[in-house]
């Protein structure tokens, strides 16, 4: 059964960098060698992750990059996909878009800000991932 976490963020580090709770996530997923897609809703969204990713751990080495820009795709731990990418699908999805996340996978950690639309469209993705049988777990971050 696959599984759906949503990390709703609530510490003050999260509230003003939501991009460091997807880095550290991130990071979790490549020490655990699971292969990883962050859906990002734009292509400003991907590099501002990429940049998030080389500075926002001094001890911390995550391979990653931005679907579509090297040949490496396939091989790439975590894989920064904005909406106008295609990928192959992975065990592992981070999510970031307004819409539940596509394709086959194991598990999908959901990560909404503190925003109140933000949480109206989380409890809309909660009920259609409950719909599609996923287990569902939520965290307050």
């Amino acid at each position: 059964m696959p599984k759906a976490d949503f990390y709703l963020i609530a510490q003050e580090r999260f509230r003003t960098d939501p991009l460091l709770l997807v880095c550290e996530l991130a990071k979790r997923a490549f020490e655990a060698q699971l292969p990883t897609l962050v859906l990002v809703r734009s292509r400003e969204q991907a590099e501002a992750l990429d940049d998030a990713m080389w500075a926002f751990d001094d001890d911390a080495f995550v391979p990653h990059q931005i679907a579509g820009e090297d040949e490496d795709d396939a091989t790439t731990p975590v894989l920064i996909v904005p909406p106008d990418a295609a990928t192959g699908d992975r065990a592992l999805v981070i999510n970031l878009r307004d819409s539940c996340a596509p394709g086959a996978h194991d598990m999908v950690k959901e990560v909404v800000a503190a925003d109140p639309a933000e949480r109206a469209d989380s409890r809309r993705r909660w009920k259609e991932y409950a719909a599609l049988g996923y287990e569902l777990r939520k965290f307050d971050m």
